[in-house]
């Protein structure tokens, strides 16, 4: 069985996590960056172009379209 035990930290190390540094930051734009980059939605692989034919087919004042 192990045991955790904390130690308390000096005065220093709670001001240093507190700014958390250039290091931080460049670390948190990557992360920013791979999820913009790599996010699997394409929302114009969604787009819808209107209604379809079964739409049309409720409604029979609507235009019917020439087929080509």
């Amino acid at each position: 069985m192990a045991i955790i035990t904390s130690v308390p930290s000096p005065a220093g190390a709670e001001t240093r996590a507190a700014r958390p540094g250039l290091l931080h930051e460049i670390r948190t734009f990557w992360q920013l960056f791979f999820v913009a980059a790599f996010d699997p939605y394409r929302p114009e692989q969604h787009y819808m172009r209107g209604p379809g034919p079964a739409c049309r087919a409720k409604d029979p004042s609507a235009p019917v379209p020439p087929s080509h």
